[in-house]
């Protein structure tokens, strides 16, 4: 397995990753107890975890928004005459990763590109998906396993910012149109802790895709904060938290706020309980408007961004922005 492959035209099939999510509140605790496994974890901050899935009505759509991108990506790769199968795998839900890999051994196919549903380089958004694969991958049987290339973190993909900028629009235009030139546009993602983030590109990155939404909504100025931590309090993460943020814009005077969650590319609970609930409770307890740009989902021209990706290499287009790395 490798990252870069020069043969790039011998791929016959993508693999989309994603996190997963539980589908019913029955799957709520499997789920949890997947993804902290070894880890130690106050019960306290486990069940709270548990409370948010019961306050989003138990069920997190990121499955199926995964399932919807994998087949409206295959349809534009058809449509464009690509002969590749298209499957995607989950690291803590079904279908699992082994599950997609044992898809494609089963349909013969031999060479594979991959791309993780995160823009972002980062130990979690994208070494561990790398690891995943590779331990299924040493399971597997050599004379069967398909080659298992990874396209390096797409954050400056022209068609993702497009899509993300058109949702901010659509938020924006829910704020009165005599306030809407003052209202602070907030965008977020998921924090991790510092030293972690030191390791890496990933603050830059969401910073280099803040500014491309920005000029996409006319040059228009932002902010950018932190949210769902967790972990021991003692250890410091990336802030400013969202909610932080929100009550000092409030001090500061300001009456709307645009949130877009643009460290995600889909729906899930970090986004519909931390600020669908957390967030907006907090707006409503200071009163601040708040409106919530919505994460790029099945948004079509996100979709075209994808397989933008997947021409790219095969070198067929260039759909990065000029100066940015490749």
């Amino acid at each position: 397995m490798s990252k870069h492959d020069p043969d790039a035209a011998a791929y016959d099939s993508v693999l989309l990753l994603a996190y997963g999510a539980p589908e019913t509140m029955e799957q709520v605790r499997p789920f949890l107890d997947n993804v902290l496994r070894g880890l130690r974890v106050p019960r306290e901050r486990y069940e709270a975890v548990v409370h948010h899935y019961e306050l989003i009505g138990g069920h997190s759509p990121l499955n199926a928004l995964t399932a919807r991108q994998a087949s409206m990506l295959r349809a534009v790769l058809a449509d464009e005459g690509l002969n590749l199968s298209v499957h995607f795998g989950m690291r803590f839900a079904q279908p699992f990763i082994f599950t997609a890999i044992r898809d494609i051994i089963r349909a013969g196919r031999r060479r594979t590109l991959s791309i993780i549903l995160s823009p972002y380089r980062s130990e979690p958004s994208f070494d561990k998906y790398v690891e995943s694969v590779r331990e299924v991958l040493d399971a597997a049987d050599p004379a069967t396993a398909p080659v298992v290339d990874f396209v390096e973190p797409w954050f400056d993909n022209v068609y993702f910012a497009r899509a993300q900028a058109g949702r901010v629009h659509a938020a924006l235009e829910a704020i009165p149109a005599e306030r809407r030139d003052a209202a602070e546009l907030i965008f977020t993602a998921h924090s991790i802790p510092t030293a972690v983030a030191s390791r890496g590109p990933y603050v830059q990155q969401i910073e280099a895709v803040c500014r491309a939404v920005a000029e996409e909504n006319l040059g228009r100025g932002w902010k950018l904060a932190w949210q769902s931590r967790s972990g021991s309090p003692h250890v410091p993460w990336l802030e400013p938290d969202v909610n932080e943020m929100l009550r000092s814009l409030r001090a500061s005077g300001a009456a709307d706020v645009v949130l877009c969650p643009v460290g995600f590319v889909s729906d899930h609970v970090e986004v519909l309980y931390d600020l669908d609930i957390e967030a907006a409770a907090t707006c409503r307890e200071i009163g601040l408007n708040m409106v919530r740009a919505a994460t790029v989902n099945d948004d079509p021209v996100f979709i075209q961004g994808l397989a933008s990706i997947v021409r790219e290499r095969l070198g067929n287009s260039v759909t990065r922005r000029e100066g940015s790395a490749s």
